[in-house]
């Protein structure tokens, strides 16, 4: 079993910036892809970004390229989201996940292990 704990969401005003965090702990010795995924109100959970094990690899999705950035950190075993230039329509509760594997993958029954999600709001 592997844990993700999310941090970093809020409350920011449009054009503003967050960084999001996912701390794994229990059986992290095994490679894990990583994924941010996000849930708005009423609609369906929608990939963000994802990056394979050793980080060589990005995928984003084409709403947030080149306003996200997702990086890894192997020896903290942690995963980070830097979000800019924030949108109204960004606004979303924010779900880390981690794949057995190497290679980064975009789905989420492709997922294994899933945070709680942080909420972020981004005010017009």
């Amino acid at each position: 079993q592997v844990q993700l704990v999310e941090r970093g969401g809020g409350l920011v005003q449009a054009g503003g910036s967050l960084r999001l965090s996912c701390a794994a702990s229990g059986r992290t010795f095994s490679p894990y892809a990583m994924g941010w995924f996000r849930q708005a109100p009423g609609k369906e959970r929608e990939f963000v970004a994802g990056i394979s094990w050793s980080g060589g690899g990005t995928y984003y999705a084409d709403s947030v390229k080149g306003r996200f950035f997702m990086s890894r950190d192997n020896a903290k075993i942690t995963v980070y989201l830097q979000m800019n230039g924030l949108k109204p329509e960004d606004t979303a509760v924010y779900f880390c996940a981690a794949a057995i594997g190497t290679i980064a993958v975009v789905t989420p029954k492709e997922y294994d292990y899933w945070g709680q999600g942080t909420q972020v709001t981004v005010s017009s």
